[in-house]
């Protein structure tokens, strides 16, 4: 497979190992002859690309890799010459994989939304129906925990929806019969019906996809980090080979001093770097999916966080018993007997918050659920509701609404009918997302803003915990996008974790998709992708990316000095080619030694 992906990689090695039996065998002539045809192909194909990059404006490394075994063919150095092809291939290789290109393409997100569709027929049965069959105006079932197929309006009565994956929104929204319900959101614990109001293509679904297709497609291309150095580096090389030719009056001297100025520190050791810094960074749990992407984290400006799921958890958590007459553990421990008979995600978190504390829960067999509203359960010697504050006020005396905070939200419990209290939800900050933050800054990330599709007083809430100033809030999926273009200090990195973060991960420079419990759609068209529910992988992230671009730049540095101290020696005619060659190879080794570094973790922030 690889063989078949990289050719002249092959090739190459096939080519070295017909001139190694050929030098065993006596036939020097015909190993050079070999060698030499073969690199001269390489350097002319080389050079296809290279006047086409030319004439586009972009001058690179390719300039120096062609000069340099035109160089060593020209001197007879044949051995170099295929070292320096073997190096520009195998290092093209390297890049490629350490850059990840074989990702999936974006289009697959269509393949994991539901393809199918249940359509209600005129004797009230239903059928199964390729989504792309439906019409504005069908009525369809949506099964319990089922995907909603197109957006429609709601012809059943309340139901509850979890609109997390495009809104972000952690709590489960209510639909009253009649309102609009978008493609892409989770059904609740019942069936519903309802009527179409945009086919397949319209829907909002397939607005993500297209928004992600179109900010993937609107990305500048990265510049190779070698590419930077190569022409100045390649200008000085033959300014001073000439030099030497002239005032020698030798052309030797020209073909020795281009000899030690192969290209190889460039053209390998930072691809090294970066394959050793993405090695680190998929053993501390992040992907990383492309070379150029740790040069983007290396100078990541401004970073821009969606708040459910990313700076919380996404789960809902107990925060306070308040009690208007039962002791507040005896509140919780009846209030989580009944829930135990719920599938509100609320009720989850009730349940498991009660049996945390070590509190026994209650069993019945007379408990109901009142979809959308709460629940109601008698046991041995009491009755006790649990739900909204207006279910509970039907069915019980004295209940008064309690003061919540941004972010907040109340459950109301009754009990023999009268009102017993309220348990306080919340989803919480992410416990390491104001060190997290904090982490950033000291790396030189300037600006942390955040950009969520929740309620502005919940979003200002989250945003004062953990140390944000700038916020906006209740946004689209291309309000986001909008505003990542806006944001002035570059390069901006975006990290989130639903569908809704698809389009806008795309679209920055850097996107990070909490992978854990995030959408494939986020994971896919994101950059960085994190594989565990810690949101200070994405500093660490960052300060691997810092760390491999350092190791990199100085792996080139070296290789240059080095070069420029062999090239200045062979200017006076001190080192003959094959001498060059060698020592050539000593600054190769140096360079890509220093590269190695990157597979070490490095000395990590505390």
């Amino acid at each position: 497979m690889a063989l078949r992906r990289y050719p002249v990689v092959a090739l190459t090695i096939l080519v070295g190992l017909a001139v190694t039996v050929l030098l065993l065998s006596g036939a020097d002539s015909a190993a050079r002859w070999v060698a030499s045809i073969f690199a001269l192909a390489v350097a002319a194909h080389q050079s296809i690309g290279m006047v086409r990059d030319i004439m586009r404006g972009h001058w690179g490394i390719d300039i120096l890799a062609v000069t340099a075994i035109v160089a060593t063919v020209s001197v007879g150095e044949y051995i170099a010459s295929l070292i320096v092809v073997l190096m520009l291939t195998g290092g093209a290789a390297l890049e490629d994989y350490a850059a990840g290109r074989a990702t999936k393409e974006l289009t697959s997100l269509l393949e994991r939304a539901p393809r199918t569709a249940h359509l209600e027929n005129e004797d009230g049965s239903t059928t199964e129906v390729p989504i792309d069959t439906i019409e504005v105006g069908d009525a369809l079932l949506v099964r319990p925990s089922e995907v909603v197929p197109v957006d429609g309006l709601l012809l059943s009565g309340a139901a509850i929806f979890d609109e997390s994956a495009l809104t972000g929104e952690s709590l489960p929204v209510e639909h009253e019969t009649g309102s609009p319900v978008p493609s892409g959101v989770l059904n609740g614990p019942s069936a519903v019906r309802i009527r179409a109001t945009a086919r397949e293509e319209d829907s909002q679904y397939s607005r993500i996809i297209a928004l992600v297709r179109e900010a993937s497609g609107s990305r500048a291309p990265v510049v190779r980090l070698a590419d930077r150095y190569a022409v100045p580096f390649t200008v000085f090389s033959l300014l001073l080979a000439a030099a030497a030719w002239y005032f020698s009056g030798d052309p030797s001297r020209f073909a020795e001093v281009l000899v030690v100025a192969t290209p190889c520190p460039l053209l390998i050791a930072a691809p090294v770097a970066f394959l050793g810094g993405m090695s680190q960074s998929a053993k501390a749990g992040i992907i990383v999916k492309g070379a150029g992407t740790l040069e983007q984290l290396s100078r990541v400006k401004t970073a821009a966080f969606d708040k459910t799921g990313t700076l919380t958890g996404g789960e809902p958590t107990l925060e306070e018993i308040r009690s208007a007459s039962l002791d507040p553990l005896e509140l919780l421990a009846l209030a989580a007997s009944a829930e135990q008979y719920s599938s509100h995600v609320l009720a989850a978190a009730v349940v498991a918050e009660a049996l945390d504390r070590g509190l026994s829960l209650e069993t019945t067999d007379n408990a109901t659920e009142h979809a959308t509203h709460g629940v109601t359960a008698l046991f041995a010697d009491r009755r006790v509701l649990v739900g909204k504050q207006s279910f509970v006020a039907e069915n019980a005396t004295g209940v008064q609404a309690t003061q919540i905070a941004a972010g907040q939200m109340a459950v109301y419990v009754g009990v023999d009918g009268e009102f017993a209290g309220t348990l306080i939800m919340r989803d919480p900050v992410r416990p390491e997302a104001p060190a997290t933050l904090t982490a950033l800054r000291e790396m030189g990330v300037s600006e942390i803003v955040m950009l969520t599709g929740d309620a502005e007083a919940t979003a200002q809430f989250i945003a004062k915990e953990v140390g944000i100033t700038q916020v906006w809030a209740e946004l689209l999926p291309e309000d986001k996008v909008r505003l990542v273009h806006e944001l002035p200090q570059r390069q901006v990195m975006m990290v989130g974790d639903g569908v809704n973060d698809a389009p806008v991960l795309a679209a920055s420079d850097v996107g990070i998709a909490m992978g854990a419990k995030g959408s494939t759609a986020a994971s896919e068209s994101a950059d960085v992708v994190i594989l565990h529910d810690d949101l200070a992988k994405v500093a660490e992230a960052v300060r691997l990316g810092r760390r491999t671009i350092r190791i990199a730049i100085q792996s080139i540095w070296i290789g240059i000095i080095l070069s420029v101290g062999l090239m200045i020696v062979a200017a006076t005619g001190k080192i003959p080619a094959v001498a060059g060659a060698l020592s050539q190879e000593f600054v190769d080794l140096a360079a890509i030694l220093n590269a190695l570094r990157a597979l070490s973790p490095g000395k990590k922030r505390r």
